[in-house]
């Protein structure tokens, strides 16, 4: 990658040994989204800090989220054997909705999970990709006292 590639790119395609100390210097820096800007189809990628999800949404074959509209958003759209799309409501525990939620003392487009207490919190790395930071109760997202970071690009 050349020096003029954005630091999240770099930081997305190392395979492993993210930094979440890092991460979270990034996200201070980023803009909020607001829950009604980010309505559409998302595909969804893990940076690899080694907390358990990056390989359990691998595993799922999770492709990323869909937000059809503040009540209706599907967090764990997944590629079947066949390669068709679908919701994973078993894994999700039902599905979820969009809100703006503060978090670290801010207001962001936050998705709230149906079945379980879990808070994906989004903010805007540009014009077409959003970081994610997975909050919640610590038993079902803390690894080691850590949050799991992601990313989400709109599928146009």
């Amino acid at each position: 990658m050349s020096a003029d590639t954005p630091r999240w790119q770099q930081l997305r395609a190392r395979t492993e040994g993210v930094s979440v100390d890092e991460l979270d210097g990034l996200w201070a820096r980023l803009r909020p989204a607001r829950a009604e800007d980010i309505l559409g189809e998302w595909r969804g990628d893990a940076f690899q800090t080694g907390h358990p999800l990056c390989r359990a949404l691998s595993k799922s074959r999770w492709y990323g989220k869909t937000f059809h509209a503040l009540d209706d958003a599907k967090p764990l759209i997944c590629r079947a054997e066949d390669g068709t799309l679908f919701s994973d409501v078993e894994l999700g525990q039902g599905e979820a909705t969009l809100w703006n939620i503060e978090f670290r003392g801010e207001v962001t487009a936050t998705m709230v999970y149906d079945g379980r207490a879990v808070f994906d919190h989004f903010k805007w790395l540009d014009d077409s990709t959003l970081m994610g930071i997975m909050n919640g109760r610590p038993e079902l997202v803390l690894a080691g006292g850590q949050y799991f970071y992601f990313m989400l690009e709109r599928v146009r």
